[in-house]
This record gives C-alpha cells, structure tokens and sequence, in this order.
C-alpha cells in the first residue's frame, strides 16, 4: 500500500461514510423517498455498512505494515481513530428517529 493511501484512507473513508449516511437521512425525510421502503432499516444498513468499511481500512493498515515505522504508527493511529469517529458520528442513526 503507498504511504499516502495508507495515510489518507481510514479518514477519507469515514468522510465518505459520514456523508452517504446522512445525505440518506436527508432524501428519506423528503417526499421524493419511496412510501415502501423503510427508512430506519435503510439508514442502519447504511450505518453497518460504514462500520465494516472502517474496519476493513484499520485492517488493511494493519495487515500490510508499511516499511516505514512512523507511517505505520501513524496510519494505525489514524484508521483507530476514524473507527471510533464512524462508530460515535454515526449513533444518532440508532439512537433517534429518522425524521424529527
């Protein structure tokens, strides 16, 4: 993996995450969401998702270590940390209703 994918990816992909979950939550709240389909089951497969999506990128940076041992250090630091970001931004889609 190159450095700088291994360094920018675990952020990148809670980005990512982050803001298909809650552009989801947007369009379900509209009324151009389809009357059949439930929301509350689509936004926590969205979040399951992301979930799985990050632990993958902190699998990734785990299983193909870079040479060098600072990047290493640091990508593990950065995939943990956009872990537990994806798993705490995202509560809300579990905690509360789809639309308030």
């Amino acid at each position: 993996m190159i450095d700088i994918l291994r360094l920018s990816l675990p952020i990148t992909v809670w980005l990512a995450g982050f803001s298909a979950v809650y552009a989801l939550q947007g369009l379900s709240c509209s009324r151009h969401w389809p009357a059949d389909l439930d929301a509350r089951q689509v936004l926590l497969a969205a979040y399951a998702v992301a979930i799985v999506l990050q632990l993958i990128a902190l699998l990734a940076v785990l299983y193909a270590p870079s040479k060098a041992r600072f990047v290493q250090t640091t990508a593990t630091v950065l995939a943990a940390t956009a872990l537990g970001a994806a798993v705490w931004t995202l509560m809300p889609v579990l905690a509360t209703s789809v639309c308030l």
